[in-house]
């Protein structure tokens, strides 16, 4: 099977990433299109996460999120993803204070161009607590900065959607997005005609 179209929903944490995903991940399916859906990697760190979070923590979310895209490629015709790789990376570059110790930047660098689309959702919510992400705004704020100063250098803009949060409700159409990604949706083929028989002269 091909590689997947690969769409990513981004941003700090609290901003309907996972409502997003799933919902586009149903506009897909209804196009009829097979889809796939990437986790949300972090929730599963063994070293932790949210503003305590050691800069080999951050390694390994980034190197977790890259093996599960490989892992899911060839998985359906479309992959939706819960992150990438860039708005990981905002997170690692808050843990090392804008070092870069293991090097990563040039593997940012490549693998951001192997998603055909990005959506940025931007923070117009209060944060909600889940159990799992922080409630801190300043925190939040701190990725947001973050992330403004990497997508530019990272991110070429016709591969770019930004929303706002409160855009992502039940009601939102995802039609012109799923067409972006994948192209028109096909045409289903026309049912034959009956077959009909009519008399001629040689009979």
């Amino acid at each position: 099977m091909d590689a997947a179209r690969k769409i990513a929903f981004i941003g700090s944490h609290s901003v309907r990433k996972t409502n997003a995903v799933h919902s586009f991940a149903g506009a897909v399916g209804r196009s009829g299109r097979s889809v796939e859906v990437g986790r949300e990697v972090v929730r599963f760190s063994p070293l932790g996460l949210n503003e305590g979070a050691t800069p080999e923590a951050q390694l390994w979310t980034i190197t977790a999120q890259i093996r599960q895209e490989l892992e899911l490629r060839t998985a359906a015709d479309v992959l939706v993803l819960d992150r990438a790789v860039i708005d990981n990376f905002a997170y690692f570059l808050r843990a090392t204070k804008g070092e870069d110790p293991f090097d990563v930047r040039p593997l940012i660098a490549n693998w951001c161009g192997t998603y055909d689309l990005l959506v940025r959702l931007k923070p117009d919510i209060p944060l909600k607590a889940d159990g799992v992400r922080s409630t801190n705004v300043r925190f939040r704020n701190e990725i947001e900065k973050i992330l403004d100063l990497i997508i530019p250098r990272h991110v070429d803009a016709e591969r770019l959607v930004e929303l706002r949060a409160s855009e992502i409700t039940e009601d939102f159409d995802w039609a012109s997005m799923v067409e972006r990604l994948c192209g028109p949706i096909p045409e289903e083929p026309a049912p034959p005609k009956p077959f009909s028989y009519t008399p001629t002269l040689f009979d």
